[in-house]
């Protein structure tokens, strides 16, 4: 047998006894993407929050809204006498620099950089289709980041931009009432009465809208 043929089936041989790994590679890429690890993060915030009193707060997550360009995906909506708490969660590690005004933020993991939007801005457009929608003036509105995962904040950053176990004493802290129980109610039904259906179709067509921006 020449040497191509005996390195061809010792090849071969390799292929069969690994072919485990092939599915093992799969699943922790999956696990790794992006989406898997927003969900992640959004699981977390959804449990912190589910410890806060039903009585004073109402809490969507995972809300889509159609917008004039496209669509919206809002992460977790709370809604309360003390105001409308909208929430953008993001499940990132490393080193995270970046500022108020700073158009795209950036993570540090050793010598690898990823840019992303920052989560301000991003959180803003969302308020703002809810403002459009729900015709509040928008001091009614409480934009807040939650960070879900092990990153270490390396500049001066606001106090909306917490973790996800600050999330209920940070809520908490918010006193003055702005909206009656009517408006209350008003804006309860205007979101359950706008939001697209949950489920693997409204994401597909957010994702496109995404892509087409």
């Amino acid at each position: 047998m020449d040497l191509p043929s005996v390195f061809f089936n010792n090849f071969l041989q390799i292929l069969v006894q690994l072919w485990w790994l092939i599915p093992v590679l799969f699943i922790l890429g999956f696990l790794q993407s992006p989406y898997i690890k927003g969900k992640a993060g959004e699981r977390r915030v959804k449990s912190a929050s589910s410890r806060l009193d039903p009585s004073r707060y109402t809490i969507f997550h995972d809300v889509t809204l159609s917008t004039h360009d496209g669509t919206t995906q809002i992460d977790h909506i709370i809604i309360s006498r003390q105001g409308i708490f909208v929430i953008e969660t993001k499940n990132y590690s490393g080193w995270i620099f970046g500022s108020e005004k700073d158009r795209f933020w950036t993570q540090v993991i050793y010598k690898n950089k990823n840019k992303f939007q920052n989560p301000l801005f991003q959180n803003y457009k969302h308020i703002k289709v809810l403002r459009d929608l729900l015709q509040l003036p928008i001091q009614y509105f409480h934009s807040v980041i939650v960070f879900a995962d092990n990153s270490a904040f390396k500049t001066s950053l606001p106090a909306n931009i917490i973790r996800d176990y600050q999330l209920n004493n940070y809520i908490s802290r918010f006193d003055d009432v702005l909206l009656k129980d009517s408006q209350l109610f008003e804006v309860r039904c205007k979101i359950e009465d706008n939001k697209l259906p949950a489920g693997a179709r409204t994401n597909r067509i957010h994702r496109n809208n995404l892509s087409n921006l």
